[in-house]
């Protein structure tokens, strides 16, 4: 089975983080979110993941490309990267990765995580990962009939038709058909609000025969933005409470109360401070004198005399005598 991830967008919404480091990147919990993101999907495909595709922009940089390489391998994979160079929309996007589209085939976009208790039926021609959620009116949703089989799929519907979000994961038991209409979609120029949505493709196949089911997801984390992936970390701690891999056997903590779940990464320094709940610290930081709770701190910064709440601070960060609820990039310094 290969994994196909499109990842070229900017993050303009999680900047200022975004201008150093592409968000698919950005840790939660001590892992990139594209890490975590192809862990979650190889444990719910149960099935030997053999090509992962990382469809990104060439301005990410070869750094970026070698990380993404090492994360496929962690899954026994082949890492392959390819590029799109300019935003068309969802199916294009896939589409750049063609080579990729053949066999059994998973679509992820990379701004989401979820929890799942289910392990997917790969017989099905397709599944179509969903959520019920209280106000689906700035989503699509998908429409079910009596068998449940996917029947309709509603872009932000204003009147209710459904409550089943689409995630942004997708199934496809014949890659090379999807690849087959989304093609079609690409000659014949059909767009949907000026792009070339993989939602059209889908609708073809379904009206030509395909069969898609949803999988029901337990729970959906979004990292769009700076408050959504605080809580995203929040909530990947909660479920990794009680691993040994949440805190460095080389970090020193000295004087310190640390209030679990927090990440503890390589050789960070705590000293007369008080972390968490719910706190990642990034490799070779500092923390002096502070109370950090619900935040995200990179690698290489250092926190002096600080009170931090939901907050993310970049790598290579200075913060000092503050007490605020901050959002800053790497590289700066707020005291």
């Amino acid at each position: 089975m290969n994994i196909i991830i499109p990842m070229a967008g900017m993050g303009k919404r999680m900047r200022p983080h975004t201008l150093t480091t592409p968000k698919p990147l950005l840790p939660v919990g001590g892992k990139p979110i594209v890490q975590r993101l192809v862990e979650d999907i190889t444990k719910v495909c149960g099935e030997k993941i053999t090509e992962i595709a990382f469809i990104i922009s060439p301005l990410f940089g070869k750094e970026t490309e070698k990380n993404l390489i090492e994360i496929a391998a962690t899954q026994g994979a082949k890492g392959v990267i390819y590029y799109q160079e300019e935003a068309l929309g969802t199916a294009h996007a896939v589409m750049c990765a063609a080579p990729a589209l053949t066999g059994k085939t998973v679509v992820a976009f990379a701004d989401t995580l979820f929890k799942a208790d289910f392990v997917m039926d790969t017989n099905n021609d397709g599944a179509i990962w969903v959520q019920r959620i209280d106000d689906p009116r700035q989503f699509g949703v998908v429409k079910l009939n009596k068998e449940g089989f996917i029947t309709d799929f509603v872009e932000k519907p204003q009147e209710f038709v459904s409550d089943l979000a689409i995630i942004g994961i997708y199934y496809f038991k014949d890659g090379d058909y999807l690849k087959k209409e989304i093609q079609y979609l690409l000659d014949n120029d059909i767009k949907d609000k000026g792009e070339f949505q993989l939602t059209n493709a889908l609708e073809n196949m379904k009206n030509k025969g395909t069969k898609f089911v949803p999988g029901k997801v337990s729970e959906w984390l979004d990292c769009g933005n700076k408050d959504a992936t605080v809580f995203t970390n929040q909530r990947v701690l909660e479920y990794d409470k009680g691993k040994a891999s949440l805190r460095s056997s080389s970090a020193k903590i000295e004087n310190s109360s640390i209030i679990e779940p927090c990440f503890i990464g390589d050789n960070v320094v705590i000293t007369n401070s008080v972390i968490g709940p719910h706190v990642s610290i990034g490799a070779d930081s500092k923390v002096t004198n502070s109370i950090i709770k619900n935040t995200i701190v990179q690698k290489n910064s250092k926190i002096n005399s600080a009170h931090l709440v939901n907050s993310m601070i970049g790598n290579y960060t200075e913060v000092s005598s503050t007490a605020s609820d901050l959002n800053l990039g790497d590289y700066s310094t707020s005291k």
